[in-house]
């Protein structure tokens, strides 16, 4: 079976996963998601080239890439698409001229993730965070400062949603993670796998800068407006950035920074 392959007919069924991808990321993909662009494509391939599906690309993109494509599996195809057929298959223009078609990790468990990291470990639990640009900036701060394992709650929104893992710089595709089901606790997970819940509140009596963090630290994030619910709170040591000029607010993303750079690096 040859690798690539050209497509001239933006009806050819062999790319039908690529059709129409606003839409299709309104309704799902079933098991799989669709990354797009050359960062995000090689961090998919460096870190999981086992779980590419096929590609689509502007052939002027092929020499580019030809150590990506070295690295996946022998018989991944690669759909070769001139920009105005490309453009007909997306449904929108592709200036990036380069489309992946990705399969999800298997589900793990919370508590067997968290079970399974070191005596040192840091990670975060995101609550109720729904918006895609905050979901991928979270997750590209957590590769960037170390991060070892994102936990959901079962409001947040699909990390490996088409735009949460190009703000990400491909980052979802890498940071181990774990869903929550609704009706598991957070504080319970917490407990029973020895990690220490810090919530970040701008009431907290505690400040950040001088916080000495447990030897496993888990960073709980709520979604910006109603934050964290009473119950995460009551069982966390809350923590407190402090601000200028009486300000009381961060873009969630941002502060996922700022925690995790002092507890990376200065928190001891």
């Amino acid at each position: 079976m040859p690798r690539f392959h050209l497509v001239s007919d933006p009806d050819d069924p062999v790319v039908a996963p690529f059709r129409a991808i606003k839409e299709r990321d309104l309704v799902g993909r079933e098991g799989l998601f669709i990354a797009e662009g050359e960062t995000v494509l090689r961090a998919f391939t460096r870190d999981a080239p086992q779980r590419v599906v096929s590609l689509l690309i502007d052939p002027k993109r092929r020499e580019k890439l030809a150590d990506v494509f070295a690295g996946l599996p022998e018989f991944t195809p690669i759909y070769l698409a001139e920009q105005g057929v490309l453009d007909a298959i997306a449904g929108f223009h592709l200036h990036r001229g380069i489309l992946a078609v990705g399969r999800k990790p298997p589900a793990v468990a919370a508590r067997d993730l968290l079970a399974s990291l070191p005596a040192r470990a840091m990670v975060l639990v995101l609550c109720g965070i729904a918006n895609h640009d905050n979901m991928g900036g979270i997750y590209r701060n957590a590769a960037a400062f170390g991060a070892d394992a994102i936990v959901l709650d079962a409001d947040c929104c699909d990390p490996l949603y088409r735009k949460a893992i190009r703000v990400s710089v491909g980052a979802v595709l890498s940071v181990p993670t774990a869903r929550l089901s609704r009706d598991e606790s957070i504080a319970d997970l917490l407990d029973a796998t020895g990690f220490e819940g810090l919530a970040l509140s701008p009431s907290a009596d505690e400040i950040l800068a001088t916080l000495k963090p447990a030897a496993r630290t888990a960073v709980l994030l709520g979604t910006e407006g109603p934050g964290l619910s009473p119950d995460v709170m009551a069982r966390a040591r809350r923590i407190g950035i402090p601000m200028a000029n009486s300000f009381d607010s961060l873009n969630v993303a941002t502060t996922s920074g700022i925690v995790l750079h002092h507890l990376r690096f200065l928190g001891g």
